[in-house]
């Protein structure tokens, strides 16, 4: 696409006060197509030139093994390992084949066996460090010294792909964001295996069309929940072998499923010998110099985007999970921290100027566009998903309109609301004026994903929406045979936030495991304060799967909202239109897809004959979260119909809908067809 094919009057017609600020962004969508000319030489496409993991690590071709790594810095540098003896060996020196600092070996097919551990040993000026590889495709940690390695990977029988062509539903995703490490009942580290037998066909029933795997790329330290990467083409091999989440993928792929993962390229794991850090005996290979390539914050390695053989890496990575695990897409992680400086720390966001000052890393928005860019070349089907919390005009603006190219964006200002709410507001006090600005405010031309708490909330140091209404009465009133009004209260509400968050998504929504049913702890991986306890890093299922307690409420309440949602196609319709709201009644009623949605988020007042304009005809009610199926009152007929009535008083000519509206109640009308 030439840069004058793009037109940004769409992205500004969207948004007027991005006016003064259109030189800007015509500087930034040049930067864009300078880079990609520079990176292409205008000889090859960009996808081509996302190609360097075959080109660089370890292949075997053609009956003999190759080996090569970028280290401009090394004096000389060594294959070894259990081949070696982890000695250095004349047999396994690289040598350096051009003036960039690439160093290579050819090998016989004998030298290296399946299974086989090895490092390289980098030798540099006044020092030496062992390092594993770069482009390592296979990492793996002894269970004893608790050393990382990598690992040759030749199986005899190679993975063989079942569903090869999936191209993922190109509706509205509804997202299960999972981690397969703590997704077990057992106090363990999960498997792949595991996951696909037990969890996935969970997830599957449940209604979702989309499965967010987190901590998916190596990294050194479990309880960073996969956030801090060492080897970034690297599956963990914690959780099993590639072949076992290859077959993870292709399962969810046969029940129509797409998979998605975690994508971190906003920083990298400060490790020397297992991550990148200090790689050719400089802190700035691949990272920026001095204090500006720390995150002090994170205490990781802040990537310098402006060097073109990080380019090359990070858009060979995105290419590389396209193309070896058939994944459909990514969510990019930090997306925020790479944008900025200052990383967003301490910044509010308040002025459009923040956008397009000096703390703005152009080269981070030159790299996220051009991943996007290689990410749609090569699965034109794929979704991509920003994470940024400063809101970034354009990021999920597709590319011909002057935007980074993003399918979607986080709305993560909703869960922060929701446990502001829940945490310091009265049930009596809550503003719904102001809840129904937070839950609907997103920018128009940018499609976002909604959702009520992801794993950030549900991480020790916070809490979950459940825990935050119910606390430690969870432990002791569940039982479907207790009443008790704290635990009536936390499921009522629980049901409502859910449902309300949902039928005002922008375009997608995202649950994350086991908040489907109200899972009651945190999460807590295994660390020197816990007594490396892998209590809290699992999902308790027996609580969902015992029908003497309640938890099984919630899984039906929110596999049928699902259900819902999705035959309305409600997340690929317009977007809400407010009927009504009233504070004092707590009163929340909106149209969308053509069904009614009425919320009472009264804690004590049951409306009754409540009025309110409406469209005109007749409704049946077909959702009810007061329903007993869903540990509610029954306190409604199912299936009830309503008939406006026509007010002509006075020169009049209005519609009205006269209900009773239960306390904390939410109820969806469909109009009767005649």
């Amino acid at each position: 696409m030439p840069p004058q094919a793009i037109t940004l009057q769409a992205l500004i017609d969207n948004d007027p006060y991005l006016k003064p600020y259109e030189k800007a962004l015509k500087r930034r969508l040049e930067r864009v197509f300078d880079a990609e000319n520079k990176l292409t030489k205008a000889k090859i496409s960009l996808a081509d030139f996302a190609s360097g993991h075959e080109y660089f690590g370890l292949h075997f071709r053609e009956g003999k093994w190759i080996f090569r790594e970028w280290a401009p810095n090394a004096t000389a540098v060594y294959l070894v390992g259990d081949m070696t003896e982890w000695l250095e060996n004349r047999e396994f020196a690289l040598e350096r084949i051009n003036g960039e600092g690439v160093w290579e070996i050819h090998m016989p097919e004998g030298a290296l066996k399946h299974g086989d551990l090895y490092r390289l040993r980098i030798h540099w000026k006044g020092g030496e460090g062992d390092r594993i590889p770069v482009y390592a495709r296979r990492v793996v940690q002894d269970p004893e010294t608790l050393i990382f390695n990598a690992q040759v990977w030749l199986p005899p029988f190679p993975y063989k792909w079942q569903c090869k062509d999936f191209r993922r539903y190109s509706g509205a995703p509804f997202i299960y964001e999972a981690h397969v490490g703590m997704a077990q009942e057992e106090e363990k580290i999960g498997s792949y295996w595991e996951f696909t037998t037990k969890i996935l066909p969970r997830i599957i029933a449940a209604g979702y069309n989309t499965l967010q795997l987190m901590g998916i790329p190596e990294h050194p330290y479990y309880g960073s929940f996969g956030y801090h990467v060492s080897s970034f083409f690297a599956a963990s091999s914690r959780f099993g072998t590639p072949e076992e989440l290859k077959e993870l993928v292709d399962t969810a792929h046969a029940s129509g499923m797409t998979v998605i993962i975690d994508l971190i390229h906003s920083h990298s794991v400060s490790n020397e010998v297992e991550g990148l850090s200090r790689f050719d005996g400089t802190l700035y290979q691949y990272f920026h110099k001095g204090p500006r390539g720390h995150h002090y914050a994170w205490d990781s390695k802040c990537f310098d985007y402006g060097k073109y053989q990080v380019l090359h890496f990070l858009l060979s990575n995105c290419r590389f999970w396209l193309d070896e695990y058939h994944f459909d897409g990514f969510r990019f992680d930090g997306i925020t921290s790479m944008l900025y400086h200052h990383h967003g720390l301490g910044n509010a966001f308040t002025s459009y100027e923040q956008y397009f000052d000096d703390s703005v890393d152009e080269d981070a928005l030159t790299y996220l566009t051009l991943a996007n860019k290689v990410i749609k070349d090569v699965r034109p089907d794929a979704i991509t998903i920003a994470e940024d919390i400063s809101g970034m005009p354009g990021l999920a603006a597709s590319l011909s309109k002057g935007g980074v190219g993003f399918d979607y964006r986080f709305a993560m200002g909703i869960p922060d609301y929701w446990i502001k709410l829940v945490k310091h507001v009265a049930d009596e006090d809550w503003p719904l004026s102001y809840l129904w600005y937070e839950l609907n405010n997103r920018r128009r031309d940018e499609k976002t994903i909604s959702y009520t708490e992801s794993h950030d909330q549900a991480l020790v140091g916070d809490q979950t929406v459940i825990f935050r209404l119910i606390g430690s009465e969870m432990y002791r009133y569940m039982s479907v045979h207790d009443n008790n009004v704290i635990v009536d209260r936390g499921i009522a509400l629980h049901k409502l936030i859910r449902l309300i968050t949902l039928a005002t998504a922008g375009n997608g929504y995202l649950n994350f495991m086991g908040n489907e049913f109200g899972h009651p702890e945190w999460i807590d991986f295994p660390r020197e304060g816990n007594a490396w306890s892998y209590h809290y890093a699992r999902r308790q299922w027996h609580l969902v799967d015992d029908y003497n307690l309640k938890y099984h409420f919630l899984a039906r309440f929110d596999r049928e909202m699902i259900s819902l949602a999705k035959r309305f196609r409600l997340l690929e319709s317009e977007g809400p239109v407010l009927l009504r709201e009233h504070f004092e009644d707590k009163l929340i009623a909106f149209t969308r897809a053509g069904l009614l949605f009425i919320f009472n988020f009264h804690p004590s007042c049951s409306h009754n004959n409540y009025c309110f304009e409406s469209p005109p005809g007749k409704y049946r009610m077909i959702f009810d979260s007061d329903a007993k199926e869903y540990a509610g009152h029954g306190r409604l007929m199912k299936e009830q119909c309503h008939v406006t009535l026509n007010d002509k008083a006075e020169g009049r000519n209005s519609n009205w809908l006269s209900l009773y509206l239960p306390t904390r109640t939410a109820i969806v009308l469909q109009p009767e067809t005649t």
